[in-house]
């Protein structure tokens, strides 16, 4: 779809013993065992912080610092598990959610990893069934359910995904990743009004959403607005914007529009531009035969 200090440092615990005099002469008293370390809520807000800011590296650090001072504790698992999807590692990443999973207190954020690591690895019915593990154990997961909403779009079940989507909404408080989802979504039901209105409502949260710009500007070539589908990009966005505005016009019959947008991301791009050519090729056969919609690639 095109969908962040560590605390007390550890201590020398030292085994010291003492004669006992009298009756108990011979005995020994032992020093408390020393607790394991911890890990302060500070320092696990600060990696949280990090991640979320995409600060992978000041992640990275306060997490192997943890681990160098001997810390075990459940919730750092989870946090390398969401460092690692950060990183597009979904293989480390859902071992480090499993790592967590037997923890009451983290199942929840273990399970919905887990589902978000299956599902970007492609694995999408073992991902169904842990993402739905995971709103079951809390209701509340809203990552879960906005990627469930996405396993659900694949499979066409829109009822689901509409469902999906809006325990997604509540529970994030309607957060732009949501709302691109679910605008990705309406457009894909060719429900193309409220799509743009979604993308749009997920740009003004986060103007810096480039996968919801993108998004928007397709929603807005498939109404038949390419000026506005490809007006803002940067010289070196022209091509991509093209191709996408291609696209869209030959999904909705557009055929003559469609080839000329094509030919002008061809002549943009600097070298060859094999998914615009790739399109161009399917548009003109479909132009020429005019029994259907492209079968092209954005």
């Amino acid at each position: 779809m095109n969908r962040s200090i560590l605390g007390p440092g550890l201590g020398l615990g030292l085994a010291l013993t003492f004669a006992v005099h009298g009756a108990e002469a011979g005995l020994l008293s032992r020093a408390p065992k020393a607790a394991a370390p911890a890990v302060s809520e500070a320092s696990l807000a600060d990696i949280r912080h990090a991640i979320d800011e995409q600060r992978l590296l000041d992640a990275a650090r306060l997490l192997d610092q943890a681990v160098l001072n001997g810390v075990k504790d459940p919730r750092l698992a989870v946090l390398g598990g969401d460092l690692s999807l950060a990183r597009g590692r979904y293989e480390p990443a859902l071992s480090d959610y499993r790592a967590a999973e037997a923890t009451p207190a983290t199942r929840a954020a273990a399970l919905q990893g887990q589902g978000l690591a299956l599902s970007l690895l492609g694995r999408s019915d073992e991902a169904l069934a842990m993402l739905r593990r995971a709103v079951s154990e809390d209701p509340t997961a809203w990552r879960a359910w906005s990627a469930l909403g996405a396993e659900y779009d694949n499979r066409a079940q829109w009822p689901l995904a509409e469902d999906a989507y809006e325990h997604a909404f509540t529970g994030s408080g309607g957060a732009a990743l949501v709302l691109n989802n679910r605008g990705y979504s309406r457009l894909l039901q060719h429900r193309r009004d409220e799509a743009v209105s979604d993308l749009a409502a997920a740009l003004r949260k986060k103007p810096d959403f480039t996968e919801a710009r993108t998004n928007l500007r397709l929603a807005l070539a498939m109404g038949g607005d390419y000026d506005r589908a490809i007006a803002g990009g940067s010289a070196g966005d022209q091509a991509a914007l093209l191709n996408n505005a291609g696209f869209a016009a030959g999904m909705r019959g557009d055929y003559d529009k469609a080839q000329d947008l094509l030919i002008r991301a061809v002549a943009v791009k600097s070298e060859y531009y094999a998914r615009a050519s790739e399109n161009l090729k399917i548009v003109r056969a479909l132009a020429a035969r005019s029994d259907g919609p492209a079968n092209a690639h954005p």
